[in-house]
């Protein structure tokens, strides 16, 4: 018997290792952005809360856990004269060819829940247009029933909106969903939308981080079939 009939990813950090992607993502952003300009990449680097030397973000960073939107307008303290929407579109066509490091073998993973008759969706702060390119270039769109952005309709997290709007769509008690995700804000919508939670540590988040919040924390999503069935 599963403790679920549906299960809610989030993308960056918990279907994909977020520094193998997005880190190594972000530092070529911060030179095109900056025109490689080093005193440039320098500011852009410090909003960003990136560390250039060892090309990572720091658990600290706004981009981490917010929207494509967001995102661009932390980018733009550093860019006076640029266009907050010129930066968001960047983002937003660069983020489609992001390098995707899968956190584990996808295919057989989704096929595995699938098989249990469990509906799959991903809800992601990035932009729709971001999250079916990369569900594309890894070969899994078609394993999900239901795929969202910040910009699909439904809200961003933390708010409960896109994580309800999956249960409507999928006919299921949010009860009966679980939301996997690598950022206080994914397990704080899970939570105020009544389902259960899970933290993943393939993103920036350490373990105290999201334990307050989840139902259990895992080093990443392949353990979840087991607990699951527990």
């Amino acid at each position: 018997m599963s403790r679920a009939d549906g299960v809610l990813f989030d993308k960056d950090g918990t279907l994909f290792d977020f520094h193998a992607t997005w880190s190594v993502w972000a530092h070529e952003v911060i030179r095109d952005l900056a025109e490689g300009e080093a005193e440039l990449m320098l500011r852009i680097a410090e909003v960003a809360h990136y560390d250039l030397a060892a090309r990572c973000f720091r658990p600290t960073s706004p981009i981490v856990a917010g929207t494509n939107r967001e995102a661009a307008e932390c980018l733009a303290q550093a860019l006076p004269g640029r266009l907050v929407e010129e930066i968001e579109t960047h983002l937003m066509l660069s983020a489609a060819h992001a390098p995707l490091a899968p956190a584990v073998p996808l295919v057989p993973f989704l096929e595995g829940l699938a098989a249990r008759g469990l509906r799959l969706g991903v809800m992601t702060n990035d932009t729709e247009y971001g999250a079916k390119a990369h569900l594309t270039a890894a070969g899994v769109l078609g394993h999900f029933d239901f795929v969202a952005g910040f910009d699909s309709g439904h809200g961003a997290k933390p708010a409960p909106g896109p994580l309800l709007a999956f249960a409507r769509a999928m006919g299921l008690e949010p009860a009966r969903v679980v939301m996997v995700g690598d950022s206080a804000h994914d397990l704080i919508a899970g939570r105020a939308a009544g389902m259960q939670t899970v933290g993943v540590l393939t993103g920036t988040a350490v373990e105290a981080d999201l334990a307050p919040l989840a139902d259990v924390v895992m080093p990443d999503i392949g353990h979840l079939p087991d607990w699951l069935l527990a």
